[in-house]
């Protein structure tokens, strides 16, 4: 009964522990524990369109991940994505930093690049990135390929030779040739 017991704690440790590592993993996977209890400062962008940036996106620059997207929003005046993201106390990034929406790999997640300018000024907690560019959609891409290449097919000089016009040098030859 005794071995039993024993048995029976070392199978309940085991489970925890998996348990445990499970949750670790888990939280790891999910980024949550990313800059739990380093300083940030948050900074806001506005984007004309964002793709499918979410929340938890990771913020990079250099490809180093600096900070993660608090929140994603959307301003009913001026028609545009508002992007709030927090940024690691220290990477400190200058005034005239620009924002652009990425993609990881050809279709993989989106995340928020910033490239540092030369401003000796640095973004403060609540600043906003100025230069911003939007995300780049795979289907409007596609869309304006097969729109462009349309166009080219009906504009192009497609009609039959009969039908254009002669050469300068073909029309004299002709008209001398006719005139004799």
């Amino acid at each position: 009964m005794n071995r039993n017991r024993l048995l029976d704690l070392w199978v309940g440790l085991f489970v925890l522990i998996g348990i445990a590592a499970l949750a670790f993993l888990a939280l790891r996977a999910a980024n949550a524990s990313s800059f739990a209890a380093e300083p940030t400062y948050t900074l806001e962008a506005r984007f004309d369109n964002i793709g499918s940036l979410k929340v938890r996106a990771p913020v990079r620059s250099a490809g180093v991940i600096v900070g993660r997207v608090s929140s994603v929003g959307f301003d009913a005046e001026t028609y545009e994505a508002v992007v709030s993201f927090r940024v690691n106390a220290r990477y400190p990034f200058p005034k005239d930093t620009s924002a652009k929406i990425l993609t990881a790999g050809l279709l993989g997640e989106q995340y928020l690049g910033l490239t540092a300018g030369g401003d000796p000024v640095m973004f403060k907690e609540g600043d906003t990135v100025r230069l911003t560019q939007s995300a780049v959609v795979l289907e409007n891409l596609i869309g304006q390929f097969l729109y462009n290449k349309a166009a080219e097919g009906k504009s192009g000089d497609d009609r039959p030779a009969e039908s254009k016009p002669a050469d300068v040098k073909g029309a004299d030859v002709k008209g001398a040739e006719g005139s004799r």
